[in-house]
């Protein structure tokens, strides 16, 4: 029978691997609070997508200390670009 800390540390290197983590692993796998999670996401621009999780190499992205994202490049990750044959109107 497994002990809870081989189960522990295989969820963890499994997790390594997967391209997409949900909320709880992606606490996990930055060694973050919720709220920090939260918070720092936020301040990278950083999202979950339709089905609930956070993109791996978002997550990555945020603990490899780049700078933080400006509102043109939010906009951008976010798919929203202004237009400019519709005289600054946004697309969706």
């Amino acid at each position: 029978m497994m002990k809870d800390y081989e189960r522990a540390v295989m969820k963890a290197v499994a997790i390594c691997f997967k391209p997409y983590l949900k909320p709880e692993e992606a606490m996990i796998y930055c060694n973050l609070g919720k709220s920090q999670l939260l918070l720092r996401c936020e301040e990278y621009g950083i999202y979950k997508n339709n089905s609930g999780y956070y993109q791996k190499d978002d997550l990555d992205r945020m603990m490899s200390g780049e700078p933080k994202l400006s509102m043109n490049d939010r906009l951008k990750a976010l798919n929203l670009h202004r237009d400019t044959k519709r005289k600054g109107r946004i697309n969706f």
